[in-house]
């Protein structure tokens, strides 16, 4: 409809409205009118930034407007205004415009990409990346600044700057008047895979897809309930397979720290919303994992199972393995993959068109690995690959009190894992440590019990750790490592331990520092895995008991300090006997199983991780550190609702409407009264 239609519609509204309502309907019609005036023009040239909103965030009167009359361009508002702009543009007229940069790449923009470049002729594109702009509104906008002609010249060149790199505004404004520009034929873009627009010589060969193919990663669908740390939980193989995630940096063997609860493939992830088992015909096979992050970090695949943060790329032919390491492994492959994709999170598909030369990766891999690619190992304790020793760990402090406590890892319970040389060896030499490990997994800081302290027993193990090399000097060094040096071992056991302990197992962790608040007062290392109901009565009425008998016979004898220990030993004594017992608010609640199922008193089930079951030892009255409880430390853990939404069939569907929300959320934070767990079991035979 063009303007001069509209004015005598908005003449007739008005006829119709009384006069108090005339004025105020004429200003807003002359409004109307001026704007379908400018609309119906045409311009020479057109400057704008446009509104950005993607069609998931459109309403849908919106959503069908845009997919009615620019279905090419419909996925973001921003394109639907690059092709109106160019509608209102003038025969040879110009458009300059910033917007979203990501339609020049993804693959839903193909046939948008494929309009343009037969149509209108391309004459610059400045990628400006993140911070384009001043305004805080705009953070996290990743933009590009391109010009168009509205006219169709074949043998147009596209001029291209990427100013990506500089963070500020005011730097990526330098940059765009002194940075090197490049030129691409218009017309080759279109033989681009998908007609990404690329700055890269067009006639680049083969592209990494002739080779190999890119699985994307599975998705759970409850990442709390399905993904857990190895060390959280016992490795029932019937429940829980493993799950490599992403890598910060390359490295060959990496991301080996999870689990996913997979129940062979029958269990929760069949019911969960958003779970896809994405990536399963890569499972038994050799390849390439690159994490789907900023700079693209690759670690050679385990041929398990991987999330969804994750692609695997495989070789078709398992031959090509190392050299498509050697290539992915590189800053070159992710400038390749940045050159037709500036997404942050790569799809997975984008991963493998890149250009790959196979002669010459496959020269640099027979350079660098002569005798093939090395078969895992690893001396990170947070991977399930890693051998187990002490002598050769990045943390061996942290192992060896792993050790004493009798925890020993994967790889030295699967003679079946795939290892190297190496770490099997290492993985028999942990045989030795063994008998050094303490039999029921508590170990006190002080002497308790007739029990050697916390830290002569982590002496002795050291001693056999390192042998002939073991000295005053060596246990110097380990404690310089652990950021203790010049300082006892024993105070290191009772202030950094359990702190460097949670960062290191990501705040999930399977050593808990249990204390009653005073510097010298009871103190005791747990082996998580080993603390049930029968254990925890054995540190409370054994252990702690022991200590407790000791300060009295103190008083008795006039020690100084004894009285004050006492208070807080029998303190703890009554907190410790709270978690025994397990009345609300000191329960273990598991939002994915129901009441009949809740855990009666201390109780737990490894398989439901850390996360919850560590929370009636962190619920407690404190004391020591702030919201901490009975623990030397707090754990950066919380029972904050989760994302997603549960099935309607979930046990806990409508917890959410107690606590303000709405079905289906994933609440943590609740307590059962022992009463109602009881009389729930009860109902349930």
């Amino acid at each position: 409809m063009k303007w001069e239609e509209i004015v005598p519609i908005l003449t007739q509204a008005l006829s119709d409205k009384k006069d108090d309502e005339k004025t105020e309907m004429s200003v807003i019609a002359q409004g109307i009118a001026k704007a379908a005036k400018l609309l119906g023009s045409n311009y020479q040239w057109i400057i704008t930034n446009v509104p950005y909103l993607t069609g998931g965030k459109q309403n849908e009167k919106l959503k069908d407007f845009c997919d009615k009359h620019y279905p090419t361009a419909k996925n973001d508002l921003a394109t639907v205004f690059l092709n109106r702009c160019l509608e209102c543009c003038a025969e040879n007229g110009n458009v300059s415009i910033v917007l979203p940069q990501n339609w020049l790449f993804l693959t839903s923009y193909r046939k948008f990409r494929e309009d343009l470049l037969n149509n209108e002729t391309w004459h610059l594109i400045a990628r400006l990346g993140e911070g384009g702009f001043d305004s805080s509104a705009a953070a996290g906008a990743f933009t590009a600044l391109i010009i168009f002609s509205r006219n169709n010249n074949a043998a147009s060149m596209i001029s291209g700057l990427d100013v990506s790199k500089p963070r500020q505004p005011v730097e990526k404004a330098a940059v765009l008047r002194t940075g090197e520009v490049k030129s691409v034929e218009q017309v080759k873009q279109l033989g681009n895979p998908d007609a990404r627009i690329s700055f890269l010589d067009s006639n680049y060969g083969d592209l990494l897809s002739k080779y190999s193919y890119s699985y994307h990663g599975l998705t759970s669908g409850d990442m709390p309930r399905m993904k857990m740390a190895f060390w959280e939980i016992l490795n029932n193989k019937d429940i829980w397979i493993p799950y490599q995630g992403t890598v910060n940096k390359s490295v060959l063997y990496g991301g080996n720290e999870y689990l996913l609860r997979w129940q062979n493939g029958t269990g929760a992830i069949n019911e969960l919303k958003g779970s896809r088992k994405d990536g399963t015909e890569a499972w038994g096979k050799t390849g390439v994992l690159i994490s789907q992050m900023r700079k693209l970090p690759a670690t050679l695949y385990t041929s398990c199972a991987f999330d969804n943060n994750t692609a695997v790329i495989v070789p078709y032919n398992p031959s090509h393995l190392s050299a498509i390491w050697c290539f992915c492994s590189t800053s070159t492959y992710n400038e390749a993959v940045r050159c037709i994709d500036q997404k942050i999170g790569v799809t997975s598909a984008t991963l493998a068109k890149v250009p790959f030369d196979l002669d010459h990766w496959t020269k640099v891999a027979a350079d660098k690995y002569p005798n093939g690619l090395p078969r895992p190992y690893s001396e990170d304790p947070t991977q399930w690959i890693f051998h187990g020793h002490p002598a050769k760990s990045n943390e061996p402090l942290q192992v060896a009190v792993a050790r004493l406590l009798g925890y020993r890892w994967p790889a030295e319970l699967d003679e079946e894992m795939e290892l190297s040389e190496e770490a099997r060896a290492l993985v028999k030499k942990c045989d030795d440590l063994l008998s050094y490990a303490d039999e029921d997994g508590i170990v006190c800081i002080p002497p308790v019990r007739g029990e050697a302290s916390a830290a002569d027993q982590l002496l002795n193990m050291l001693a056999a750790v390192y042998g002939d090399s073991w000295s005053n000097d060596k246990l110097s060094e380990l404690l310089k490592q652990a950021d203790h040096a010049g300082k006892p071992l024993e105070i290191w056991l009772r202030e950094k331990f359990f702190t460097q302990h949670c960062k290191l197992f990501q705040h999930r962790p399977f050593i808990w520092h249990i204390w009653d608040g005073l510097r010298d007062g009871f103190a005791a290392l747990v082996n998580y895995h080993k603390l049930d109901k029968k254990l925890l009565e054995t540190l409370i009425y054994t252990y702690l008991g022991d200590w407790i008998s000791r300060q009295k016979q103190d008083i008795a004898n006039g020690v100084d300090g004894s009285q004050e220990k006492l208070d807080a030993a029998e303190s703890l004594k009554k907190k410790l006997e709270l978690i025994l017992e397990g009345e609300a608010p000191y329960d273990i609640f598991v939002r994915w199983k129901p009441i009949e199922k809740q855990p009666i008193g201390w109780d737990p089930d490894l398989n439901d991780g850390v996360r919850l079951n560590i929370r009636p030892f962190m619920s407690v009255p404190d004391v020591g550190k702030k919201g901490a409880g009975v623990l030397r430390d707090k754990p950066n853990i919380n029972w904050n609702k989760d994302r997603g939404t549960d099935v309607e069939s979930a046990p806990w569907y409508n917890l959410g409407l107690e606590y303000g929300g709405k079905k289906g959320d994933r609440i943590n934070d609740h307590h059962l009264s022992l009463k109602q767990k009881k009389e729930a079991r009860v109902a349930a035979k």
